[in-house]
């Protein structure tokens, strides 16, 4: 009897351990090959709260992983969405900024990518009624578009992100809640792009937030980016923990779970 007990003690715990891993996930946008990570919320819930996440210029990388992963734990599917696709992924920080240099240009095409890594967050098990997006650098560039685009999302949370849109693009009402948490020092967000962000968000009638944090940087939320300030892009644990506890505040309020 005790080695039973013992038997299926370990297989519900590999059983857990197994659901709680970050798992591939092919699918398609038009004639691109993608490739998305998706890992499923670690505690049950009938309302099956998903979150999509976008992340930064160099694609799926350890910052996105870690993030997914502490975001299950708290209860929330989650889908890192692949932009680029199969044979379009940097390999540099030139390339990168190429490729992201088209998204934020071609808007309506990045709008497309955004929404179809949505439909697979919800093709795993999240409701279609109940996602946040969020993103990082050119990912909450992202997220903002996805807020833009009308997608269906109840809200969006962009870190360190990219904010402007081309002036001559029409403002339409943003639905979607959205918060902005950003580094006070960003060197990469020149002060006239967060004014025009702003006056946006205004006209847009939008339900929105911005959260500075001091000594910050751009990419503060990203361990691997050094600690220095002057490079304009570094890690800052203080404002990367801030951060992390202002977003869960913000799904708390925005997700049904």
């Amino acid at each position: 009897m005790k080695n039973s007990i013992i038997f299926l003690f370990s297989a519900i715990l590999f059983s857990n351990l197994m659901n709680a891993q970050l798992k591939p996930v092919k699918y398609s946008e038009g004639s691109q090959q993608l490739n998305g990570l998706f890992i499923k919320s670690a505690k049950k819930s009938t309302n099956n709260p998903g979150i999509l996440l976008l992340p930064a210029w160099l694609g799926i990388d350890n910052a996105s992983k870690g993030i997914a992963e502490e975001l299950s734990k708290l209860g929330y599917h989650v889908f890192i969405a692949d932009i680029y696709g199969e044979g379009n992924y940097p390999k540099n920080t030139g390339e990168a900024g190429k490729q992201a240099g088209f998204y934020k240009t071609n808007y309506e095409a990045y709008q497309k990518r955004i929404d179809a890594a949505l439909k697979e967050l919800v093709k795993s098990g999240a409701n279609a009624d109940n996602i946040v997006a969020i993103g990082y650098c050119f990912g909450g560039t992202g997220v903002l578009e996805a807020a833009r685009g009308h997608l269906n999302v109840k809200g969006i949370a962009s870190f360190h992100g990219g904010l402007g849109k081309d002036a001559n693009r029409k403002t339409e009402p943003i639905s979607a809640k959205v918060l902005i948490c950003h580094g006070a020092d960003d060197p990469f967000v020149p002060k006239e792009e967060i004014v025009s962000f702003q006056q946006e968000m205004r006209d847009a009638k939008a339900d929105w937030e911005m959260i500075y944090y001091a000594n910050a940087v751009h990419s503060f939320t990203n361990p691997e980016a050094g600690n220095d300030n002057s490079k304009g892009a570094a890690y800052n644990a203080v404002a990367a923990k801030r951060s992390f506890d202002h977003l869960q505040l913000f799904l708390n309020e925005v997700l049904k779970k």
